[in-house]
C-alpha cells in the first residue's frame, strides 16, 4: 500500500508545510510526497495513482479545493482511497465527522490505519463533488468572498459576512430561472438551489442535518426569491437545517436530479465543494462513480444521535 501525500503549499504557511513534510518523513510507511503548483495538479497526480491499479491512499493536504481535485482524480477507482489533511481553510466535508474532530485528521498515524467507506458523488455538468453543490445567492457569496479576504482584520467567516451583505443589498437576491426536480417545476426568480451529499458548506452552514453521504440519495433544497428582510430573518434558520419550518419558501426533494437554467441566457454560478463553475444551465445529480474515503478509527459520519462509529 502506497501513501501519497498531495500537498498544496499555498493552502498553509511555509513553516506549516515544512513541519508537515517532516511529520510525513517520520512515518514508518512507504510514503511519497507530491507538491502542487497550479490548478489541476492534484487531480492529475491522483488520477495517475488511481489508474496504476496499485492500492494507494491519497492524502489531500489543503482545503476543500485540494480535496475536490483529488476526489475527481480518484473517482471510480476501487484501488484508491482519499482523505483530507486540513491545512487550508474551510475543510467543510470533514465536519460530518463532528466539527470538534477536525484535528483528528492531522494525526497521520491514526489516519493511515483508519477505516474507509465508499462515498456518493454529485455530478454537476461533469464535475464531481463529495460534499455540496450550490447555485444562486450562496454560490455568488462564496465566489465573491475572496475579494474581501485581503481586507485588514477580515478573514474566514468575516469575508463571508461582508460578501453576503454586498450580494443581498447591491446585487439582489433572486435570478430569473427555470428549476426542475422530480415533480417540482418552478419558473420564476430563484434565490438558491442547494444539492447535498455531505452536510456542511460555506464555513458552517448545515442545510440538511440528517443527510448521509453514502446512502445513494441526494437531498435538494430550492429557495424561491424572498425579500431582503425575509432573507436576513431566514438565513440563520436555513444554516441550522430548519428548512421544514418554511414550506412555502423552501422546497425539499430527495433522490432526483436537479436542472436549473437561466431564463435570460446569462451565466449562472455554481460552487462544487468550494470550486466555482459558470454556465447558463446546470444539471446536478448522483454520479455513477463513488470514491473511497478513509478517516481515523472511532469517528462516525452518522448524524448526531444516530448509530455508532463505522
Amino acid at each position: 500500500m502506497k501513501h501519497i501525500f498531495i500537498i498544496n503549499p499555498s493552502a498553509g504557511k511555509k513553516r506549516s508545510t515544512k513541519a508537515l513534510v517532516e511529520r510525513i518523513q517520520a512515518l514508518d510507511l512507504p510514503c511519497e510526497i507530491e507538491f502542487t503548483e497550479k490548478a489541476g495538479d492534484a487531480r492529475r497526480i491522483a488520477r495517475a495513482a488511481a489508474e496504476s491499479g496499485r492500492p494507494a491512499r491519497l492524502y489531500a493536504c489543503g482545503g476543500d479545493g485540494t480535496l475536490n481535485e483529488v476526489v475527481n482524480g480518484a473517482a471510480g477507482c476501487g484501488s484508491a482511497a482519499v482523505t483530507n489533511v486540513p491545512t487550508g481553510t474551510g475543510n467543510d466535508f470533514l465536519k460530518i465527522f463532528g466539527k470538534e474532530n477536525k484535528a483528528r485528521f492531522t494525526d497521520l498515524e491514526a489516519l493511515a490505519s483508519g477505516p474507509q467507506a465508499a462515498m456518493d458523488l454529485i455530478d454537476c455538468n461533469g464535475h464531481l463533488g463529495i460534499d455540496i453543490v450550490c447555485t444562486g445567492l450562496d454560490a455568488r457569496i462564496a465566489v465573491d468572498k475572496d475579494r474581501y479576504n485581503g481586507f485588514p482584520l477580515v478573514s474566514g467567516m468575516g469575508a463571508y459576512a461582508i460578501s453576503a451583505v454586498a450580494n443581498v443589498l447591491v446585487k439582489g437576491i433572486g435570478v430569473p430561472t427555470v428549476v426542475e426536480c422530480g415533480d417540482l417545476r418552478y419558473d420564476g426568480e430563484t434565490a438558491l438551489v442547494c444539492v447535498c451529499s455531505g452536510r456542511y458548506y460555506g464555513g458552517g452552514f448545515m442545510p440538511v442535518g440528517d443527510n448521509m453521504p453514502d446512502d445513494g440519495l441526494l437531498e435538494a433544497l430550492v429557495v424561491r426569491k424572498v425579500s431582503r428582510l425575509t432573507f436576513f430573518r431566514l438565513v440563520s434558520r436555513y444554516a441550522a437545517g430548519k428548512y421544514r419550518d418554511f414550506p412555502d419558501l423552501i422546497w425539499y426533494r430527495q433522490g432526483f436530479p436537479v436542472t436549473i437554467r437561466s431564463r435570460t441566457g446569462e451565466e449562472l454560478v455554481a460552487v462544487v465543494d468550494g470550486e466555482p463553475l459558470r454556465a447558463p444551465a446546470f444539471t446536478i445529480g448522483l454520479s455513477e462513480k463513488k470514491v473511497n474515503f478513509f478517516y481515523p478509527a472511532g469517528l462516525s459520519y452518522e448524524p448526531a444521535g444516530k448509530g455508532a462509529p463505522r
